[in-house]
């Protein structure tokens, strides 16, 4: 009975959801929000590149993924990232003639796996999860989030190294790419110092992870620091506030639906046998929960959606098992960050829109860095 469905599980799904992670969508979109207006990011991703300096085209690369794993790990909107860095890619790409299409390949590496689900420690929602569920923290199975971490940072090294030599074998190099969105910079605006820029986010990741006080709390935290040391560089506070809360609107409204439309679907017959099946692929359960989470998160096109849809209805399975709860938390996330790169996601669709590039330039290197990876 589809109203009876829409009433009962699916409303209760979508409440569900909202209850637990509302409040964390809030501040993170407000603490992202701080450091774009005041130019901390762009602070930040500047001093990275003065660092490594514009000489060398993998560093460069490796720069970028830097400056992008940085912010995203000191709990910045990868919606934020984005415009933060693309103002200093674009001309170092055209100084050194790099093609603008791998651009993509760098991007997707800093915001994507390590900082989403594998590194110990990260104020992503990802990681933030199952904290929820598993009464885990984000520092949950550090050992295997960092061997993570390695093995796809190496995988993305070879693979970038290996498209800059194809690039350069097949005398490809940047080309301006047509319709692509202007990123308006004001280069006037004073920039504040980088140890400043750093300081909330410093204080957000230690309240987390060292102090071990809930995420809620951290990112309040992170968002009071913010606007103490940024008030010099913010024209009107109560304006930054407003347009994070307004950011957050429809990130957690599409979540929240797809939580809903998962729990629906597991009150049916048909994800019974579903269950059923995942159950009895021979081996560990871990490979069961990892295709699974595999196949929620390519059809909802959403790491956060479709982890929803695993935590919410096939986690207490799982921990009945008897399974390491550090060891689900960890496992359960970097699946999450695999097949959500689908073409339809929110992300890669933002990502390519905002550098000006179409799927047929770009989404192999989302391919190969991100789902391969």
């Amino acid at each position: 009975d589809p109203a009876a469905a829409l009433m009962g599980p699916y409303m209760k799904g979508f409440v569900s959801y909202a209850t637990k992670f509302y409040l964390v969508f809030l501040f993170a979109s407000i603490f992202g929000k701080y450091m774009d207006d005041s130019g901390a990011a762009r602070s930040i991703a500047n001093k990275v590149i003065a660092l490594t300096g514009r000489d060398n085209a993998l560093l460069v690369l490796l720069a970028i993924a830097g400056i992008t794993l940085l912010l995203t790990m000191g709990g910045v909107s990868l919606f934020v990232v984005i415009f933060a860095v693309l103002p200093i890619a674009r001309p170092l790409f055209k100084e050194l003639n790099i093609p603008w299409h791998l651009f993509v390949a760098t991007f997707i590496f800093g915001i994507g796996s390590i900082s989403m689900t594998m590194l110990p420690g990260s104020p992503s929602i990802l990681n933030v999860m199952p904290t929820k569920y598993l009464g885990t923290t984000t520092m949950a199975a550090p050992l295997l989030g960092i061997i993570g971490s390695i093995v796809l940072a190496a995988f993305n090294i070879w693979y970038m190294r290996g498209q800059l030599r194809k690039a350069r074998k097949a005398g490809e190099g940047y080309e301006e790419s047509m319709g692509s969105v202007t990123v308006n910079v004001d280069e006037s605006k004073v920039l504040p110092a980088v140890w400043l820029s750093l300081l909330p986010c410093v204080v957000l990741v230690v309240a987390l992870n060292v102090l071990k006080i809930d995420i809620v709390w951290s990112l309040i935290s992170g968002c009071v620091v913010a606007a103490a040391v940024f008030w010099k560089n913010i024209d009107n506070q109560l304006k930054t506030i407003n347009a994070g809360a307004v950011n957050m609107a429809l990130p957690i409204i599409n979540t929240c639906a797809d939580v809903g439309y998962g729990t629906a679907v597991a009150a049916t017959a048909g994800f019974k046998a579903i269950t059923e099946f995942l159950f009895s692929i021979p081996g560990t359960p871990l490979i069961s929960l990892t295709l699974a989470t595999y196949m929620m998160t390519g059809i909802t096109g959403s790491a956060s959606g479709g982890l929803g849809i695993v935590l919410e209805t096939l986690m207490a399975k799982y921990v009945a098992l008897g399974i390491n709860p550090e060891f689900l938390h960890r496992v359960v996330a970097a699946a999450a960050g695999t097949f959500d790169a689908m073409p339809h996601n929110g992300v890669v669709i933002t990502t390519l829109a905002v550098a000006g590039l179409t799927h047929r330039q770009a989404y192999r290197h989302i391919w190969w860095g991100h789902v391969v990876g």
